[in-house]
């Protein structure tokens, strides 16, 4: 099974393969979205250590080297690598999205100067790299990068981060409700568990975005 018949939903369960996909270098940027210090740091609870357990080694055996893998190869070859990372401008996070501040594990008060907002040094940008901070799940709704990809002559977007079924699925349906042709790197992103992530592919594969995998990606973009 490839990406053009993996990740079907109910909706797409019987719908004809899609055509291939056709990612020009000069309009592709690769999006890298959340993935922070936040997401890596150990649980304050041996019980909630080990409920993360599972999401801790994919982001270390998975999602990591395969991030680090595409960034590589897309420097090597001139194309953008853009970066995203949550984070609160004013240090109570009076700015965050009232999704940001509701009760429970969503509410991150992480003011920009934390290290825990800081991105993963594995991943960290390179200089001249674009770096937005936003206050919401969305990439898009928070910042100005729909404007700055326009700008630049994007078109396709590869999505890469965390998590898949929040930031990650939100900043894949503004960009397909911005026009972008999104395609979303399933090996380089994670969720809390793998059924969230999972079920997260197919409720947004085919209509919001394509669902490849990194060598998959490499392979349609010449890249390897």
């Amino acid at each position: 099974m490839n990406w053009k018949s993996a990740y079907r939903s109910f909706y797409y369960q019987d719908a004809p393969e899609p055509e291939d996909l056709v990612l020009p270098a000069s309009e592709t940027a690769l999006l890298c979205i959340d993935v922070q210090n936040y997401g890596l740091v150990p649980k304050s609870s041996a019980e909630e250590q080990a409920r993360w357990t599972p999401f801790f080694d994919r982001m270390r055996q998975t999602v990591m080297p395969n991030l680090k893998r595409l960034q590589d190869d897309f420097r090597r070859c001139g194309i953008n690598v853009v970066h995203a990372r949550i984070a609160c401008l004013l240090d109570d996070g009076r700015d965050r999205s009232w999704s940001q501040k509701m009760p429970g594990w969503n509410n991150l008060l992480m003011p920009t100067t934390s290290e825990e907002s800081q991105i993963a040094p594995e991943v960290a940008p390179l200089p001249g790299e674009i770096v937005v901070t936003k206050t919401t799940d969305s990439a898009l709704t928070g910042t100005n990068l729909r404007l700055v990809l326009s700008n630049m002559g994007i078109r396709n977007v590869v999505v890469t981060g965390i998590y898949t079924d929040q930031c990650v699925s939100s900043t894949v349906r503004s960009l397909a409700d911005e026009s972008f042709n999104v395609v979303l790197v399933e090996d380089c992103c994670a969720a809390g568990t793998d059924e969230l992530h999972q079920r997260e592919l197919e409720i947004i594969n085919m209509i919001y975005c394509h669902v490849v995998s990194s060598d998959e990606l490499l392979e349609i973009m010449q890249l390897n």
